[in-house]
């Protein structure tokens, strides 16, 4: 991380730890900054060519409550899986390498690489499954090289994903990091960048704290997810820096599972998709706070999606002190997104309140899938431009009118100062 961006996230540090102890829709945890493992178990050297086998034996062999530290120089690996209760540092001015080898990542059948009926065919670069503590710390990089041509191929990993969407078929391309069925994972000051496919994915995790990253790939990078808590609880994302090519943060709830007791507190997004609830939430998400989040040229800012396809309930969600700029939909609320989809899963959004919210221009969209389960949604000092528009359909909005700008649809009020010109410190230049 930059000092810059370090300075910035000192800032945040009081409003953090107070908001804590209160607040309800949130982490059940004390979230208190990681500290770095005091002892190192091993300190793998870079070879220059492929060090899979000596970093997946340094994992096995390091007891836990210890780190393998990686220090300055690149390292290359294919996929490598984490050990309960140990740590991979990466230090400063390491950088840990995923190898665009297909073959390295392939579950058997040949499909990594390819493009197919399905898209999980390949293994993550790094994964924890059924893992107790331990996790990723260090102020280094893990790069996907998602840019990267694949060996024997002149195509990259991103452009096999665009080509698939244009055939209409699924990219078999690795996660970068996979967390599954574990507990009390920590990620610390690392950087992650350019990921073949989603940056970091959870499956039923039961506590996880990532402070101070930094997730980056170009806008382009077709689905690179920054961070997607799925089918899990007691997650806090703090101080980082994500921007992406999709979701800059997706909660899913899908067949595996809720995900409930969420924190998402002091972070700045650049480019992405923005900040997301959904598209799978038949399974319920509920108890998440948004706080104090800039959303910097993202294309959607706050938003729920679902369909009836895949929707459920999504419940006690408090979005506050949000600053957007440069948004095409800084506020989206849509059951619909999938306006074709056909089922019976029917999303209800409910207990939405956006308290202290400000940007400049874009379409505000709130639609319910019809007026017997239309949005529930507060509204409390909530600012856009005047050239902003609300989109509303199904949906019941309280709000002090006074306090919302532009009006809402058929309401009067004020169209006062309070565009994004008041998170004008907010924003980086």
């Amino acid at each position: 991380m930059t000092k810059r961006f370090r300075d910035w996230a000192l800032l945040s540090f009081v409003a953090f730890m107070v908001f804590c102890p209160m607040a309800k829709a949130q982490d059940r945890r004390i979230v208190a900054e990681p500290v770095a493992p005091h002892t190192v178990c091993d300190r793998p050297v870079p070879s220059g060519t492929n060090d899979t086998a000596r970093l997946q034996d340094a994992i096995d062999h390091c007891p836990a409550g210890a780190a393998v530290y990686l220090g300055r120089g690149q390292y290359f690996s294919g996929p490598l899986g984490m050990k309960s209760g140990v740590t991979l540092w990466i230090g400063r001015g390491a950088t840990l390498v995923a190898m665009a080898e297909p073959a390295l990542y392939d579950k058997g059948r040949r499909h990594c690489g390819r493009i197919a009926g399905k898209g999980d065919g390949c293994r993550p670069f790094i994964s924890f499954s059924k893992t107790r503590g331990g996790g990723i710390y260090g102020d280094g990089t893990i790069d996907g090289q998602g840019g990267a041509a694949m060996a024997g191929s002149t195509e990259t990993w991103w452009q096999l994903a665009r080509r698939a969407q244009t055939e209409s078929g699924n990219q078999n391309a690795p996660r970068l990091i996979q967390i599954d069925q574990a507990q009390d994972i920590t990620f610390y000051g690392v950087t992650l960048r350019n990921a073949p496919n989603f940056h970091v994915v959870m499956n039923r995790v039961e506590g996880a704290t990532f402070w101070g990253l930094t997730i980056d790939a170009p806008a382009e990078a077709r689905n690179t997810d920054g961070i997607d808590p799925g089918a899990s609880q007691d997650v806090t994302i703090t101080r980082s820096f994500i921007r992406t090519g999709d979701d800059n943060v997706a909660i899913k709830a899908g067949d595996n599972g809720p995900s409930r007791h969420i924190s998402i507190v002091d972070n700045y997004f650049g480019w992405g998709h923005g900040m997301s609830i959904g598209s799978e939430v038949n399974s319920g998400a509920s108890d998440i706070l948004v706080r104090d989040l800039t959303l910097d040229g993202t294309t959607f800012g706050l938003r729920i999606k679902s369909d009836v396809s895949r929707g459920g309930l999504v419940e006690r969600v408090t979005y506050e002190n949000v600053c957007l700029r440069g948004n095409r939909w800084p506020i989206a609320f849509d059951t619909k997104y999938n306006p074709h989809a056909q089922g019976f899963s029917i999303p209800v959004y409910r207990r939405i309140a956006l308290r202290h919210v400000r940007g400049d221009n874009g379409t505000l969209l709130m639609r319910g899938v019809d007026g017997k389960h239309a949005l529930d949604v507060t509204l409390e000092d909530v600012r856009f431009a005047e050239s902003a528009t609300w989109r509303l359909e199904n949906a019941n909005v309280t709000a002090d009118h006074s306090a919302v700008s532009p009006p809402l649809p058929g309401r009067a009020g004020e169209r006062g100062p309070g565009g994004w010109e008041q998170c004008a410190k907010a924003f980086r230049n």
